[in-house]
């Protein structure tokens, strides 16, 4: 426990690193909000002066002077809040800078984990919801409330009983605004899941548009969409009805206290116990007084929002915080070893794959063959580390991938995926991964190795052809040939190639195949998914992968045989019973990741 406990308070000191320098800025202007409403007082010294001392005296100097010693305060007042604006401006500008690339951090991991991508950037929402709070009147609300009792303070200095009334008028209004909260607060979280849901199918139907528009389904999907967006629309009204009620119903209070405020000091001047100028100089202060609070519940809503999504990004911090960076280690040159890995799905906890075990050295290449929905991809999920592992683990050198820092690992890893997405930029920044400094001599290595820079050289603007978003303007053989060569680029040690000839013709899988024995040549490792033979050409293992369990493992010719003839496994082949402890498709706890609510 109290190791734990170690561990959070950590965690939490790094999160106080990245707003550092952000408490001395909130004290500052904490300071400076008192020097505005000190100075928001100029309007009641004012009234008092003219109806007290300029009025009686007759004195038109007198007039002048008071005049022009208010218009002055007025305007350092003015300067004064025109510079907490912009403070708080950029200290929202400040956050964005430092949040957003945690949040889009955090956003790139969350799919992989079985989150949608609606969910994902929520949390890139939610650092815009802060920036634009801060740009608000809401923190001004915030920074002003403390300072109501110099208000009333002073109203209860020009007679008592006004006082009273206006700290019994802010206290009802203080009352509005905890029950703006109490009812806002249970609303707050269904209204962002509502959101959520919403956004999901939006971004699911902008996915899939060809298909929508192919099979007619438009008409059906939309409706889908409707019903997500009378739910959020729901939700969104009842908040803003709770907001907009309380807030008018203070707005009326306030009203009805300012009068009141004129009424009781009109009966105390009658009687003698205040001046004229003082009634006006009370119904001023007391209107600022609770002026502060009008303004927070009728922003209520904004407040809430920021406050919830500013929490979120907190926990998300102290999570990505909480990752320390490995120590380097040399890159790998001999070894893939894969030892009794359990693989589940992140969104269900299904148990996908199970106590595999295999070992492939320099210069090997695998090909993982048998049945759709086996898991296949599953084993290349967990080979690229882009799923954990349940139990077991996958060790280059004997290394476990967790000891290698993300963007190190990957440079030593070089991934087609099933389903090839290419970046919204150029070819060349395609193939170089995005790069800082692309070193042009690789991306055309890696061009060429794909067989693909003679097809590139012919384009327009050859290498510095953008793709656009997805690659559409390309066919799905060009995708996936830019896609093998951003696979290849750096000469990777393990390259994991998902059904790399599912779109290619014969000139396209010959340059597959050429490809595959260059890597084995330069000491590297081939794991290859494939359902048409011929990508099996330059590979000398073979595994068979069913019921998310490894089969068979062995040299490519036995185990082609065996399948061929299963009377005759070979004498290596995995027994194919499945365990009785743990079959395949168990439900079990599958990672997630730590610090984000579904």
């Amino acid at each position: 426990m109290a190791g734990k406990e170690t561990t959070a308070a950590i965690k939490r000191q790094r999160f106080e690193k990245l707003t550092r320098g952000f408490r001395g800025i909130f004290v500052f202007l904490f300071g400076l909000s008192g020097i505005i409403n000190i100075l928001a007082l100029t309007g009641a010294f004012y009234m008092l002066q003219i109806y007290d001392r300029a009025l009686s005296s007759g004195n038109i100097s007198t007039l002048m002077a008071i005049s022009i010693l208010a218009i002055g305060l007025y305007c350092f007042q003015g300067l004064f809040d025109i510079i907490r604006s912009q403070i708080l401006v950029r200290i929202g500008a400040r956050l964005d800078r430092k949040l957003s690339p945690l949040a889009h951090e955090i956003a790139i991991d969350m799919p992989r984990f079985g989150y949608s991508t609606a969910e994902a950037l929520e949390r890139g929402r939610d650092v815009d919801t802060v920036r634009g709070f801060m740009g608000s009147q809401g923190p001004m609300a915030l920074f002003d409330l403390p300072w109501m009792p110099l208000f009333l303070a002073f109203v209860y200095f020009l007679h008592p009983w006004l006082g009273a009334l206006t700290l019994a008028g802010a206290l009802v209004l203080a009352l509005l605004t905890i029950a703006t909260e109490l009812m806002t607060r249970r609303l707050a979280q269904g209204a962002h899941q509502a959101v959520v849901a919403r956004n999901r199918v939006a971004d699911s139907n902008a996915r899939n548009a060809d298909i929508l528009k192919a099979m007619g389904m438009g008409a059906r999907a939309i409706r889908r969409f409707v019903k997500a967006n009378e739910d959020h629309l729901e939700i969104q009204t009842r908040t803003s009805d709770i907001s907009g009620t309380f807030g008018a119903v203070s707005r009326v209070l306030r009203m009805i206290l300012q009068s009141a405020v004129l009424g009781l000091g009109a009966f105390l001047t009658i009687r003698g116990e205040l001046s004229a100028g003082a009634i006006i100089a009370a119904s001023v202060a007391s209107a600022r007084a609770l002026a502060p609070i009008d303004l927070a519940i009728g922003n209520w809503k904004q407040v809430v929002g920021a406050r919830t999504a500013f929490g979120r990004l907190r926990e998300t911090a102290i999570v990505l915080a909480g990752q320390d960076k490995p120590m380097s280690l040399p890159a790998p040159k001999t070894s893939l070893k894969v030892e009794n890995i359990t693989i589940a799905a992140p969104g269900t906890g299904t148990v996908l794959l199970s106590e595999v075990s295999f070992e492939l050295k320099a210069g090997q290449a695998l090909g993982v063959i048998g049945p759709s929905g086996g898991g296949k991809t599953t084993l290349v999920r967990a080979l690229t580390g882009i799923w954990p592992c349940l139990r077991g683990s996958v060790r280059l050198d004997d290394a476990e991938m967790c000891q290698w820092d993300h963007e190190t690992l990957g440079a030593h890893i070089g991934y087609l995926p099933q389903d090839v997405a290419l970046l919204d930029a150029t070819i060349g920044e395609n193939i170089s991964r995005l790069a800082d400094t692309p070193d042009p001599l690789a991306i055309i290595a890696a061009a060429r190795a794909a067989g693909i820079h003679e097809m590139i050289v012919r384009m327009p603007d050859g290498y510095q052809t953008r793709l656009g978003p997805l690659g559409v303007s390309l066919s799905g053989g060009q995708r996936q040939r830019i896609g093998l060569a951003r696979a290849l680029y750096g000469a990777p040690f393990l390259v994991v190639l998902d059904e790399p000839n599912s779109n290619l013709d014969g000139e396209g899988e010959a340059a597959l195949t050429e490809a595959i024995r260059a890597i084995r040549d330069r000491g590297g490792i081939v794991v290859i998914i494939a359902h048409r033979p011929s990508a099996l050409v330059a590979v000398d293992l073979v595994a068979a992968v069913q019921n998310g369990r490894l089969t068979a493992f062995g040299p490519k010719d036995e185990i082609i045989r065996a399948r061929v003839a299963p009377s005759q496994p070979p004498a290596n082949a995995v027994d194919t019973r499945a365990s009785p402890s743990e079959p395949a498709g168990k439900q079990e706890t599958a990672p997630r990741l730590k610090g984000v609510r579904k």
